[in-house]
């Protein structure tokens, strides 16, 4: 097979990781932007709430930071949070370089709150910060013509020869044709694994494919337990897993009861402004001591103009489901949200296979700890794709002048038999929700770990004798995903952040990762 494609620099992903790392990358270097679906398809385009940076006078990075470490109840690792928090007013100006426009009072930021921020440090966009970032990156990216974006590309495997990376084998979805994408230095920028669970906050595209090919490479990956489930996401059947932004709370919405009774002053003296997995772990506590489908978030106590033009997409989205803001309280739920673990790196994003880098959801940078911070995650794919293209710029480059391996499909045939992946796609998911959700125990997960495992088998098999389709990729990477997600769980004997386990309800005094690589 000849190489289809040949860049200085491919970058698997094109969220606002992704195309921050290819606008910094010099302008002397190829650049190949791949997405599995459409480019501004992503978890990125989705964020509602907005980017943290100390750009208050009474706020500092020393605050920024404290509230991080605690935040994640003490496991981030301190020179990551340091580094990604001072370099936080620097994002947001390169943003709005690249033409964000941030919400403004006056001359100064519209600054709000999140849960675990003790200051107003939150800059956004209205509701729409992602889509707004998204756009302006893609903007941007097209300007440089050294920069080539690919729609519809589906990574199956990253290609490593003598432990190095150079590239990877990509499914063309238009043609159904595997291709190979040679490169010098390989940038993972996949985002997360929120669809291993059945209710997510999260697009399609979510399905752990970067972990799950780092993982096949040989990298480490740490921290998989602390899947962040997200509070609030609209209960409608028609919602789609429509995300209900945290800045709600921030601008003063109550969780109720559907009595309209408040019940967060039970749980902690933040009430509404608790970190993440205290709400939703007492979102899901009530739910099921009372056997309620959802709980509510009022905000109809506010002026209905206000709401309107601070909160323009969700009036919109909850009026196309006959839902009036303004008026009623919001039916809602937690759904998996975002992935605190990763792939191992450094603070320049190197994993621990040359010319192989990670950024933004996919990568455990270590700022997130055992809970990321709302509004943290949008920083750290900006900081850490600045620091990536920075370390790729600057760094030499190995040749590609040895042999690719060829991807061999001569021994596959197409499937007849596609109920099949329907089906294990199905059971990992409700497995992970059922055994493997807010709150955890020891039988549980091992049901869990033993299902997941065998289901791995299976996956394993049909690899190996179907051609590969879009479908299988997700398949196999979320299979794979799913049980490092269950080994991760079961290694951690205490209850830390994200992670509860009934038989460990104690946080230990020890502060450690849980690493897991291939055996």
């Amino acid at each position: 097979m000849s190489i289809d494609f040949q860049f200085d620099v491919l970058i698997i992903g094109s969220g606002a990781a992704g195309l921050m790392s290819a606008i910094q990358l010099s302008e002397k270097l190829s650049v190949g932007v791949i997405a599995k679906d459409k480019i501004l398809e992503g978890s990125s385009y989705y964020a509602q709430g907005g980017i943290s940076a100390v750009l208050n006078p009474d706020d500092s990075f020393e605050s920024h930071i404290t509230d991080t470490i605690n935040t994640g109840f003490h496991l981030g690792n301190e020179n990551s949070i340091r580094f990604m928090v001072e370099q936080a007013p620097k994002a947001i100006k390169d943003l709005e370089k690249a033409g964000v426009k941030f919400s403004i009072i006056g001359n100064r930021y519209d600054l709000t709150t999140e849960g675990g921020h003790s200051s107003n440090r939150v800059a956004h966009v209205a509701d729409k910060t992602g889509q707004s970032i998204q756009i302006n990156l893609l903007a941007e990216a097209k300007k440089h013509k050294n920069i080539k974006l690919l729609e519809e590309f589906a990574a199956v495997d990253l290609i490593v020869n003598e432990k190095r990376c150079y590239g990877a084998y990509v499914l063309d979805k238009n043609t159904q044709e595997i291709i190979t994408f040679s490169s010098k230095k390989t940038i993972l920028a996949t985002g997360g694994a929120s669809k291993s669970y059945l209710y997510t906050s999260n697009p399609d595209t979510s399905t752990g494919d970067g972990i799950a090919m780092a993982y096949r490479a040989g990298c480490e990956i740490t921290n998989m337990e602390f899947t962040q489930f997200h509070p609030t996401c609209l209960f409608h059947p028609h919602a789609k897993s429509f995300l209900i932004s945290e800045t709600l709370r921030g601008e003063g919405a109550k969780l109720l009861l559907p009595s309209g009774e408040e019940f967060m002053h039970k749980y902690d003296e933040r009430l509404e402004l608790a970190p993440r997995d205290i709400v939703a772990r007492a979102i899901d506590n009530e739910m099921k001591v009372h056997g309620f489908d959802c709980v509510y978030l009022d905000f109809s106590f506010k002026d209905a103009e206000w709401i309107k033009s601070r909160f323009p997409t969700i009036t919109k989205r909850c009026s196309e489901l006959g839902i009036d803001i303004s008026k009623e309280a919001l039916p809602v739920v937690p759904a998996a949200h975002y992935t605190c673990g990763g792939v191992s790196t450094n603070i320049d994003a190197q994993t621990d296979i040359p010319n192989l880098y990670a950024v933004g959801e996919v990568a455990h940078t270590g700022v997130h700890g055992a809970n990321r911070m709302a509004s943290n995650s949008l920083l750290e794919c900006i900081v850490f794709a600045k620091s990536c293209a920075k370390h790729i710029n600057n760094s030499s480059f190995d040749d590609l002048s040895h042999e690719i391996p060829q991807w061999d499909d001569s021994r596959v045939a197409p499937s007849q038999e596609k109920v099949v992946i329907a089906h294990l796609w199905h059971e990992i998911r409700l497995i992970m929700w059922n055994f493997v959700g807010i709150v955890r125990n020891n039988n549980r997960l091992k049901s869990a770990y033993f299902k997941i495992k065998q289901i791995n088998k299976e996956v394993d098999e049909y690899y190996q004798v179907y051609t590969v389709t879009e479908d299988l990729i997700e398949l196999r990477n979320l299979a794979q995903t799913s049980k490092i997600i269950v080994e991760s769980a079961l290694s951690r004997k205490e209850s830390r952040g994200l992670h509860f386990n009934q038989d460990f309800p104690n946080q230990l005094k020890e502060k450690e990762n849980t690493v897991i690589t291939k055996s």
